[in-house]
């Protein structure tokens, strides 16, 4: 007996983003758990024969056929997963793309992953750009450059800043810092000093103490700083001043990070709500 309920395999000729991210979103509406096999840059017949021979493979072991979600450009790489593998194939460019081609009467450009040619693309230039300033202004480590930033993400220590600023440059190229909110603001009642002539970037979040507390004793067990009481005290000031503040804020305490960073550019630039 094995411990998954089915293999899925995730197979292109590029990275395989774009076939996972849409596979776990379709497999996601579904009470299973998956055992995921990526096959990335499977860009060549012998590749696809490879790739071929592990579903089936797994097949035989399993005695149920894996699923196969495919991204594959290249016809005669995708010819041979169509015509040998025992998988339920879900060809994504076949389901979408060609369709498209018949409807729009123009053909794809068929291109290879979202990365091709990266040295010619500003898009990919300026996540790069965008994800080192998220690292120089993580955790309020710089004050330079502040007016260069898209939005500044303020809350309580583990509120779920860090993550949140890497995702928002790295998936929409956004120049996000995050500044924790400590003591010393409390005491002064006021946000620091150097976020307050960027207010109109700031935007806030918070969580609930008791999830705080859980997630502080992970990283500093039985300490003052991961105590329920501490954890009470630092989100009820910190909710306090952004009210006072008039900034935006959300609770991170059920939400993913997708979903936190929506509701981000939601709020501060809808027009860059694109994948």
């Amino acid at each position: 007996m094995t411990t998954h309920s089915r293999t899925v395999f995730f197979i292109s000729d590029g990275t395989g983003i774009t076939a996972e991210t849409f596979g776990n979103a379709v497999l996601a509406q579904f009470e299973m758990k998956p055992r995921h096999v990526r096959l990335p840059f499977t860009d060549t017949v012998d590749k696809a024969h490879q790739a071929v021979r592990h579903i089936n493979h797994t097949a035989e072991l399993e005695g149920v056929r894996p699923i196969v979600f495919t991204t594959l450009a290249n016809m005669d790489v995708l010819e041979v997963i169509e015509t040998g593998c025992k998988g339920m194939l879900l060809d994504m460019f076949g389901t979408f793309v060609r369709p498209l081609e018949i409807e729009l009467g123009v053909k794809s450009n068929h291109r290879i992953g979202r990365f091709s040619d990266v040295s010619k693309s500003k898009e990919y230039n300026d996540r790069i750009a965008a994800i080192d300033f998220s690292l120089q202004h993580d955790d309020g480590q710089s004050n330079r450059d502040l007016e260069g930033a898209d939005v500044i993400l303020v809350g309580v220590s583990r509120s779920g800043k860090t993550p949140t600023s890497l995702y928002l440059a790295m998936q929409h190229g956004l120049k996000a810092a995050n500044y924790p909110l400590i003591p010393e603001d409390f005491d002064r009642r006021q946000l620091p000093p150097a976020l307050t002539p960027h207010r109109k970037k700031i935007f806030g979040l918070t969580i609930q103490p008791d999830r705080l507390s859980e997630i502080r004793n992970e990283r500093r067990p039985n300490s003052r700083y991961a105590s329920l009481e501490n954890c009470r005290h630092e989100v009820s000031e910190a909710e306090a001043m952004m009210r006072r503040a008039g900034i935006r804020w959300l609770s991170t305490t059920t939400k993913s990070i997708e979903e936190i960073a929506t509701t981000i550019l939601q709020e501060l630039r809808p027009e860059r709500l694109t994948y």
